[in-house]
């Protein structure tokens, strides 16, 4: 998952989803702390397409290193920072 193409662009989403504020501009009716980032925006700041975006959000949300939320008709990532603790700590300790 964090090894092979796009392993560096997922590295670095889920650093920017961890600040959102600073590597994202805010839009309503989200919040980016609260909600975090649309596909959309995420596809912008990487420079690919939103189905390439969308490919990387779901791959870490599937094993469990982001969080969707639906705000109205659009899904947004934000970190799952228990989570990403618990896998560090695999890491940490030699898995």
């Amino acid at each position: 998952m964090l090894k092979g193409p796009g392993s560096r662009q997922r590295l670095d989403i889920l650093e920017w989803l961890r600040d959102p504020v600073v590597h994202f501009p805010h839009r309503r009716p989200a919040d980016l702390l609260e909600d975090g980032v649309t596909p959309e925006a995420l596809a912008v700041k990487l420079g690919v397409s939103r189905a390439v975006a969308r490919t990387h959000l779901d791959l870490l949300t599937g094993v469990g290193l982001l969080q969707a939320k639906k705000v109205g008709r659009r899904t947004y990532y934000r970190p799952d920072e228990y989570r990403i603790a618990e896998v560090s700590h695999y890491f940490e300790k030699g898995w």
